[in-house]
């Protein structure tokens, strides 16, 4: 598998990343906790050496089955986990609200959990999960210095930040990555977020790469997904690609562009990974996995799209898709 940098950091990733967000149990409906750790597993025998997840996961769930997958090879991975996003502790429903909050107190505890849950003694990348709006940026990132000088991580980035933010960041520590959402449908880093990081040395971790479900060719226009899933809701972090008003539209779409990656000899798994690696910002795009099945076809989206097939895609997604996400922010503001 392919590797790149994180801009000028000089930490490598494989260009495929194993997401850990299905690992949380109350998140993507229901989990065979064997089959998850064996898709890890297929991950890293083919090839992929980026791991990611965090604390609020399964409200840490999600970081201790990872930590029981990954144990076996933890020293060959780059490993990635994020704080700063608390739940409520006492609430047994993980569907409950959670809420940002970088509070310094906070922060270093939950750095010392996510070690425990993860069974080790070393984090190579931890991010500020979303930007906490009640004190400064930068705040959060003095903590993440301090837990560098102690050897608990190794490099730090953040997650869901605005150009605003990473600025506010920067000036306390660097910056390594902003995993953000990014794919077919939902372009909207490239307005500014993008631009940014490449100009900063720094690299983009794209989550959501298959639309967080829609680009599986596998809904239908009525698709109905389980009571504790979150995107029950509609809401695709601001647009609404699979909201009642356009899921059958993009259905359509997807149907459209699994021709095109049979014409490759690829799935649209394959295809909608690609097209997101194919953005030179982008350092890594993670996929979730809660088969062995569904990891290993997403492997070969390690494919160097040619651009007259990325235009295709852009062109068919522009003209028939509905509720893409092209202006905006795609990030919390």
């Amino acid at each position: 598998m392919r590797t790149r940098t994180f801009g000028t950091s000089g930490l490598e990733t494989t260009v495929i990343g194993y997401g850990g967000w299905p690992m949380g149990r109350g998140m993507y409906g229901s989990l065979d906790d064997d089959e998850a750790m064996k898709a890890a597993q297929v991950a890293y025998d083919g090839g992929v050496r980026l791991f990611d997840t965090a604390a609020i996961y399964g409200w840490g769930y999600g970081e201790t089955l990872m930590g029981e997958a990954i144990k076996s090879f933890r020293k060959d991975i780059v490993l990635v986990t994020k704080g700063a996003r608390e739940w409520q502790r006492d609430n047994p429903d993980r569907s409950a609200a959670t809420v940002a909050d970088s509070d310094p107190v906070k922060l270093r505890k939950s750095i010392d959990e996510s070690l425990k849950r993860l069974q080790t003694d070393y984090i190579d990348l931890f991010l500020i999960h979303w930007p906490d709006h009640t004190r400064p940026h930068s705040e959060p990132m003095e903590v993440l210095e301090e837990a560098k000088r102690a050897g608990k991580i190794l490099h730090s980035g953040v997650s869901n930040h605005s150009v605003a933010m990473m600025t506010e960041c920067l000036e306390t520590s660097p910056i390594v990555t902003n995993q953000i959402g990014y794919h077919i449908f939902d372009r909207r880093p490239e307005a500014d977020v993008m631009p940014f990081v490449e100009s900063h040395g720094m690299g983009i971790m794209a989550y959501g790469s298959l639309a967080h479900g829609l680009l599986t060719g596998t809904w239908k226009a009525g698709h109905v997904f389980e009571n504790d899933d979150w995107r029950r809701r509609g809401d695709n972090f601001g647009i609404q690609s699979w909201g009642p008003e356009n899921l059958a539209k993009n259905v359509a779409v997807v149907e459209k562009l699994k021709t095109i990656a049979g014409d490759h000899g690829l799935t649209i798994t394959q295809l909608a990974i690609a097209w997101v690696i194919k953005n030179p910002a982008v350092s890594v795009a993670l996929v979730g996995a809660k088969t062995p099945q569904e990891m290993s076809e997403d492997l070969p989206g390690d494919w160097d799209m040619p651009a007259s097939v990325k235009k295709e895609i852009d062109d068919l997604v522009l003209a028939e898709g509905s509720g893409v996400g092209l202006s905006g922010m795609a990030i919390a503001t």
